[in-house]
């Protein structure tokens, strides 16, 4: 006998979640500031802003470089990132995870922090070609915490947020997630430590993708 299906959307948060990019957005975030003559973020300030919409995000980690000096900022860290994006790739197992999540049906869906020609970069190949029903961008919508990503795709799709399920690896996913009035995912692996994630309510933190695979299979 079929298990119903729990929920209809599911939505994954991308750099940190489904593509393994935290080393290297960190990084550039490190190298952009110092570029522009702020000091350079620690590792722990440069990751927590991953998932943000990218000038907030460059804004929160160098609070000592002045605004005027935000759109050279920003093109040091698309310098740089651009640079070494092709050095990294999807987790390994996220393919056949995604595989069997379409088998079922589900609506697969991606909120990201990046922007609409970044996230078409890396959907454009062959492997990603026709996995996903829909995307929403922070350059196109408002960035996360706020729920209007989430608003739009459940709008698009016409899921209701009790059958709506976010994953992701970081506080501003799941916060997200919750303003939505939606469930949620963990996962550890990304940008952020799991015990902050403790106070936002997820179903479940998951450790790896076999972990998030295997937590999907039986609940989603």
């Amino acid at each position: 006998m079929t298990r119903p299906r729990q929920f209809d959307l599911i939505c994954f948060d991308w750099d940190g979640t489904l593509f393994d990019s935290t080393g290297l957005i960190t990084r550039c975030i490190q190298d952009a500031v110092v570029d522009v003559g702020g000091a350079r973020p620690t590792r722990e300030a440069a990751s927590y802003v991953i998932g943000m919409a990218l000038m907030p995000a460059l804004a929160h980690a160098a609070p000592d470089v002045p605004e005027d000096k935000y759109p050279l900022l920003g093109e040091r860290y698309r310098h740089h990132y651009l640079a070494h994006q092709d050095d990294i790739s999807l987790f390994d197992g996220v393919l056949p995870m995604l595989a069997d999540l379409k088998a079922r049906h589900h609506w697969l869906t991606v909120a990201t922090g990046k922007s609409r020609r970044g996230l078409n970069n890396v959907l454009a190949t062959r492997d990603l070609h026709g996995v996903f029903d829909g995307s929403r961008t922070a350059d196109e919508t408002a960035g996360k915490p706020d729920p209007r990503m989430l608003h739009e795709l459940m709008r698009e799709f016409g899921a209701e947020p009790e059958r709506t399920l976010m994953v992701g690896d970081t506080t501003h996913d799941l916060l997200m997630a919750r303003n939505a009035g939606c469930a949620s995912l963990g996962v550890s692996y990304g940008a952020h430590e799991p015990a902050e994630f403790d106070a936002l309510g997820p179903r479940a933190v998951l450790h790896s993708v076999p972990e998030l695979r295997q937590w999907l299979d039986a609940h989603a």
